[in-house]
């Protein structure tokens, strides 16, 4: 008996930040598949699928935002979820990766949890992962499989340059770990002067840095301090004060994930920068939302993503080859 099958398409959110999910799938022209997700008393998490899954290409959205562990332990039991109701592929969509600072021990006796998470994923039965800037590009490397790496790139700079274009404008890389990103921005800005913050991390204490000084020439330019998340935000906050203090005319922060734990909307709002640009890879709540706020939408660029594998088509070509 021979037969010919379709490949059929299913995509399927969690409950960490829905309102991402529905826009994807609103832009890949389907509906998110029906889903029963709750927490038992004692908090287990509990998911069933309301509909066959049996040989779909199945995606799974989820973003990692607090409480992170419920929602990753929530990520994790879909894809397990799909795997014994018979899904063809699973792909494993994670607009923020979990974890993803644990990606190498700094000191002895450390965990790299970065690797732990590509692990669970692929015992919970994940054949692909697609993230949006990771926080080091050998997280790749972690998942046995293919990983695509999204960059926000694209969809930052095209603001930037519409609203700033006609500024002197200065990348600035708050460390000099992330310059290759920083070299990216000034290429896309068109080869703009780069900049980077010379600063030491304190190992012993959590979301927090010491030193801050300014390499690179940043007086009188409009300067693009670029990040890959803010949290706490006392790192984009002391950046933006020293490169103020060197002369700048001013300074914009820009930042794919905006994970803002206190106390960072009350940093931003008062720091020097005159606007705070991110995507809503994670959900924002109407309570963080400040003025010099401007949220962008990854929703498109992940559904590009999504369809690319689908249709076997090549993701890297999204990105002019450099993903």
């Amino acid at each position: 008996m021979k037969k010919t099958t379709e490949k059929n398409m299913m995509v399927f959110s969690g409950r960490a930040h829905p309102a991402l999910s529905e826009e994807v799938a609103g832009i890949l022209g389907t509906e998110l598949v029906p889903t029963s997700a709750y927490s038992f008393a004692n908090s287990e998490i509990y998911v069933r699928y309301e509909e066959s899954v049996r040989g779909c290409d199945a995606f799974v959205i989820q973003s990692h935002t607090a409480p992170i562990n419920e929602w990753i332990m929530e990520h994790l039991i879909m894809v397990d979820a799909l795997k014994r109701a018979s899904a063809k592929r699973i792909t494993v969509v994670m607009p923020f990766y979990g974890y993803a600072r644990q990606d190498k021990k700094h000191r002895g006796r450390e965990p790299i949890s970065a690797r732990l998470m590509a692990d669970l994923f692929k015992t919970a039965g994940a054949d692909r992962l697609i993230a949006v800037d990771l926080h080091a590009d050998q997280i790749q490397g972690y998942f046995d499989g293919p990983v695509d790496h999204l960059m926000a790139l694209p969809i930052l700079t095209t603001y930037v340059k519409e609203k700033y274009g006609h500024e002197q404008l200065c990348v600035v890389s708050p460390d000099a770990g992330r310059i290759k990103v920083a070299e990216r921005w000034s290429a896309k800005l068109g080869g703009v002067p780069l900049a980077f913050i010379h600063k030491s991390r304190r190992t012993d204490r959590p979301n927090e840095t010491v030193a801050n000084r300014v390499v690179g020439e940043v007086a009188g330019r409009m300067c693009v301090l670029t990040d890959d998340m803010i949290d706490t935000g006392g790192t984009i906050v002391n950046a933006a004060e020293a490169l103020m203090n060197e002369g700048a005319a001013g300074v914009i922060i820009a930042a794919t994930h905006a994970i803002l734990s206190d106390p960072a909307v009350d940093r931003l709002k008062n720091c020097s920068a005159v606007e705070v640009i991110v995507t809503n890879t994670l959900p924002i709540p109407t309570e963080r939302e400040f003025d010099k706020l401007t949220v962008l939408s990854i929703g498109p660029l992940v559904a590009r993503a999504i369809r690319e594998v689908f249709e076997d088509g090549s993701v890297t070509s999204m990105f002019d080859g450099q993903a």
